[in-house]
């Protein structure tokens, strides 16, 4: 990626898809250039939550709301330290933003951070395409990065592919940290992050819980180390299916059967723990607005999501494993993809979507009282 930020607001820019489909509009942010993979987001609001969150790296994000930018960008709201996003993509930016908690506009923040972006074109037909053909390479390019459309569409296509991608480490800490219980402490968690947002282990300190934040890389023993009650595998980027240490720590915490609960990432590391496979969605689940099923009650959650890959486990029986029997705990309701995983003979659990929801819905908070629920039975 190479940038500048001079007077980006007027400087042509174009969005090059791998299958050569074409969008001209105006660079918003830094120019330059980028490539990453074209997903698209539905929510209406959070986009500094979306932003920060690791789980967009090396992605490419386009905003189905006509509308971003208005709130600005504040310092309380990033769930990270930077922005991971590889480029953004919106129809109508803000011209100016309008939010007592702001500090700088988006367009500010987009350029400070060297993130390239595309504003001023049809993004409903960008959404629609990715919809009907998939998600896929890009590229964005404005500024003196513009060449010929045949030799930008060269570059896409030499870019790499989400598939078969091991981000995780490019994206946790290298140092563990913790992250204290608010109030009186009632539980430890040892917190693999595979790609973390800082809203998760606040979610927990709520609840009593001292975080132990371990890098990507941590080992069993280093998991052990802290004495936790509890396991924690978070979200994260890139294909499941490269994610063979996080899958043999998992497998240690299963044998020992310390509770465990997993998001994302997390979700797709217990299903390969548990024996089941992974796949690429077409296009993928991002967004706050996606509804979900608790099968063990029945109950229809409002959630939130960023996930291209998922769980290929049967919907409809109790699956035999080495650590127990095992079934499918949540369910898309759009498109019946697996959104949750629970071992029946061990404390362990997992889901697909975002229950820490910054920047909302809150639907599935209960999911934390749940994993303190599995450490109180443990413990009595």
């Amino acid at each position: 990626m190479t940038t500048s930020t001079r007077g980006a607001s007027k400087v042509p820019a174009v969005l090059v898809l791998e299958d050569g489909r074409i969008f001209r509009g105006r660079a918003y942010g830094a120019v330059g250039e980028t490539f990453g993979e074209a997903v698209f987001s539905t929510g209406m609001t959070g986009y500094q939550e979306t932003l920060t969150d690791p789980s967009y790296h090396r992605q490419v994000v386009v905003m189905t709301a006509p509308h971003v930018g208005n709130t600005g960008v504040n310092d309380e709201d990033p769930e990270s330290k930077k922005i991971w996003v590889s480029g953004y993509v919106v129809r109508d930016p803000a011209r100016v933003p309008s939010n007592w908690r702001a500090k700088r506009s988006l367009d500010e923040e987009l350029a400070a951070q060297g993130v390239v972006g595309i504003s001023g074109i049809d993004t409903r037909a960008l959404t629609r395409h990715l919809r009907e053909r998939g998600a896929m390479r890009v590229g964005i390019f404005s500024g003196e990065a513009i060449a010929d459309d045949a030799q930008l569409l060269a570059r896409v296509q030499e870019a790499p592919q989400m598939k078969g991608a091991n981000l995780s480490a490019e994206v946790a800490t290298t140092e563990t940290y913790v992250v204290p219980a608010i109030g009186e402490k009632r539980f430890t968690v040892a917190a693999v992050d595979l790609g973390i947002k800082g809203m998760t282990p606040h979610r927990m300190a709520e609840r009593g819980i001292e975080v132990h934040v371990l890098p990507a890389t941590a080992t069993a023993e280093d998991v052990y180390a802290v004495n936790p009650d509890g396991v924690f595998f978070s979200n994260g980027p890139g294909d499941p299916a490269t994610a063979d240490h996080p899958v043999s720590v998992m497998q240690a915490v299963l044998e020992r059967g310390t509770p465990l609960f997993g998001i994302c990432f997390g979700n797709q590391i217990l299903g390969r723990a548990l024996g089941f496979g992974t796949y690429k969605l077409k296009y993928g689940h991002r967004g706050i607005n996606q509804p979900v099923q608790d099968r063990t009650t029945g109950k229809v959650e409002v959630t939130a999501h960023n996930h291209g890959f998922a769980v290929d486990a049967p919907l409809d029986k109790v699956s035999d494993t080495p650590y127990g029997r095992a079934e499918v705990s949540h369910v898309c309701l759009n498109d019946n993809v697996v959104e949750g995983l629970q071992l029946l003979d061990r404390p362990a659990f997992s889901v697909q979507y975002h229950p820490e929801a910054a920047a909302g819905p809150h639907d599935a908070a209960y999911l934390f009282d749940r994993f303190v629920s599995l450490m109180e039975g443990q413990r009595a």
